[in-house]
């Protein structure tokens, strides 16, 4: 009653209309009010607005992005560009930011996060709150309501959103299905998360964050919420995202189920009426979406995954969004035709930090002329620009990134929005390694798979702020939002398997192995030859060659998949070169493994089996047969 009140306080006021007034009212929600009110008191809008899962409602959130200027219209019809921020006006919000993402947790649970930046509860929320304190006052604070994952599902968590930046709440409505009718289902229910979000004060030039020093990125475990502020990159701002994804691995990982990130593809090989569902995990900018869109096969989901074991005896997976909101550099025709043709064909799409020249975007390796000037994140941009270091400016950022719906998409599966999710046949892992691991393997069992996800290496990239270049431990692709103890993590896939009559067949892959001279030893579609063999290989039809680190693809196999899949001839030299055991690499490897799970604490015991004896019979045929094995010395 007390919410209810103060509610009535904002509508005298003329902060909420009667409209707004009643669809809150509507939700017959207590918690849902008390959160509203707490925020709203804190943060100071001058007017809020509810959207329901109406049309008129949502489309009022489109039109205001471009009417205050957060997006901007370009050529085609249904596309909006927008920026997070102009460099050369000492404006970086380009990327996560992993420094002031900080996970809150009990003082006394600090040191069993060794690899996540954690924050004494109490301390952190007191410090969020004060920065938190009027920053959204002149600004119209949106409440949003919803649904992470199909519509009337077990696997789904509905989600509240306050936010007053409107391209945040557009890209929502693009990655998110609407779930305010969801919500009133929930019977007064505490069952969401929620999530506060706020630009802070913006610049008078243009409508982006005015002091990045007060950006911060709080996920409260506890509380099951997000509070963020004075940001507008969508990986810092967007609540229902990453943020999310930390908030799901902490209640799937104390509810026997998983949250992971991982696509969902339907894998449909050629003269076959099957369809197989693989789901993969990589790190940023390591060919995730590139794989889970490839060319004659289908697409869940791209990015974040609910797991729950299933009465046939099989995982089931469902994707949380609807929407990619993908890294576009390198999408080109030859290389990522799906994409690209959904990019460049009228319908509602977000481009953030691209190149615009006459309401056209341009992004790096888009397999274009690029135009000699254009607005992009450094501001009027021309060819040869320079920034404060000297250095080039790149026509687009980097981390350029688009926002689309997977219906949208000439190749989304019919199964994008089915309640019971999908089976999951098979898993893909996969990093950037240029030296080591083979294109393509299979584990050996499900707990070798495990070991082989928890295994990822990978180089960074410019989605994460920091230097490039720097071979960093990815477990699972999920390092940076994992928040229980590895050991937990990986004990809880253990078991998860074990419950399975058909636990996923596991396999490696690496896009990224180079040859002496630094040069790629695969084209970008020769993914698909890789997934198309772990297809066979879930459904037994080919046999595989056995190494010490699980099983390869023989060459007859691979030579026949490249010319029925690509029309391309693939030689026995290039099998030999990609396919050796590297054993000395190898071993290195494991070194660095060991290394970060020693500081690991109840690390399950098969993890250390699978380890040692890896590395034992890398010695030994080592020993035997030199320190790079070829593929035909195995068969």
């Amino acid at each position: 009653m007390d919410n209810i009140k103060t509610l009535e306080k904002y509508f005298k006021k003329k902060i909420i209309t009667k409209v707004d007034f009643e669809k809150l009212y509507a939700l017959n929600n207590n918690h849902v009010l008390r959160i509203i009110n707490e925020f709203v008191d804190l943060c100071k809008p001058s007017k809020i607005r509810v959207i329901s899962d109406l049309k008129e409602d949502i489309e009022y959130v489109r039109l205001k992005t471009i009417q205050v200027g957060e997006e901007t219209k370009l050529k085609l019809n249904g596309h909006t560009t927008h920026f997070d921020g102009f460099e050369t006006m000492s404006n970086h919000d380009q990327a996560r930011d992993k420094e002031h993402t900080q996970v809150l947790v009990p003082r006394e649970d600090k040191n069993i996060y060794p690899w996540i930046n954690t924050m004494d509860r109490e301390e952190g929320l007191k410090e969020i709150l004060e920065i938190m304190d009027g920053c959204m006052k002149g600004h119209e604070c949106l409440v949003r309501f919803f649904c992470l994952g199909p519509i009337n599902s077990k696997f789904s968590i509905l989600a509240l959103q306050l936010t007053d930046s409107f391209y945040v709440a557009h890209s929502e409505d693009l990655l998110y299905r609407a779930g305010y009718e969801e919500f009133k289902r929930l019977n007064g229910s505490k069952e969401f998360f929620y999530f506060i979000h706020s630009t802070g004060e913006l610049k008078e030039s243009i409508p982006v964050t005015k002091d990045l020093t007060k950006r911060r990125i709080y996920v409260d475990l506890q509380e099951g919420r997000v509070l963020s502020c004075y940001n507008t990159y969508a990986g810092n701002s967007l609540g229902l995202k990453k943020l999310a994804l930390r908030l799901g691995i902490y209640k799937a990982n104390n509810e026997d189920w998983l949250t992971e990130h991982y696509f969902i593809m339907s894998v449909l090989p050629k003269g076959k009426s099957r369809i197989s569902y693989f789901c993969g995990a990589y790190p940023s900018a390591c060919g995730k979406t590139s794989t889970a869109m490839l060319p004659e096969q289908r697409i869940i989901g791209d990015d974040i995954a609910y797991l729950r074991i299933w009465d046939n005896g099989y995982v089931h997976a469902v994707n949380i969004e609807r929407g990619i909101f993908g890294i576009i550099k390198d999408v080109n025709a030859k290389d990522d035709p799906v994409i690209f043709d959904a990019l460049t064909s009228p319908r509602e799409t977000i481009f953030s930090n691209v190149l615009i020249t006459n309401g056209v975007p341009y992004w790096i390796g888009d397999g274009r002329d690029t135009p000699n000037e254009g607005i992009n994140y450094s501001g009027n941009w021309y060819k040869g620009k320079k920034d404060k270091d000297g250095r080039d400016i790149p026509q687009a950022h980097p981390n350029a990134r688009y926002t689309i719906r997977i219906e949208e998409l000439r190749n989304a599966d019919p199964d994008l929005h089915n309640p019971d999710g999908v089976p999951v046949h098979g898993i893909f892992y996969g990093g950037r390694d240029s030296d080591t691991m083979p294109p393509v393997l299979q584990s050996f069992n499900w707990e070798h798979g495990v070991f082989i996800g928890a295994s990822i290496e990978s180089e960074t990239t410019s989605a994460t702020i920091g230097t490039e270049g720097v071979r960093t431990q990815q477990p699972m692709a999920n390092l940076d939002f994992l928040v229980v103890p590895l050991g937990k993590y990986l004990k809880n896939h253990q078991k998860l398997g074990a419950s399975l009559n058909f636990p996923p067949k596991v396999f490696a892959t690496n896009y990224f192995l180079k040859n002496k001279d630094g040069e790629y030893l695969n084209g970008i579609l020769d993914k698909l030859v890789w997934v198309m063999w772990a297809e066979l290989r879930v459904h037994s039809d080919v046999n595989a060659i056995k190494t010490p680190i699980g099983y390869i693809p023989k060459y007859k196999d691979l030579e026949l998949l490249f010319k029925k899949y690509l029309d391309k001839s693939y030689t026995k030299d290039d099998y030999v070169e990609q396919f050796s055991i590297r054993v000395k690499k190898l071993i290195e490897k494991l070194d660095r493994v060991e290394e970060m799970y020693r500081k690991e604490k109840n690390m399950p015991k098969f993890f250390w089996n699978i380890l040692n004896e890896q590395r034992e019979k890398l010695n030994n045929i080592g020993k035997e047969k030199g320190e790079i094995i070829s593929p035909l010395n195995l068969s």
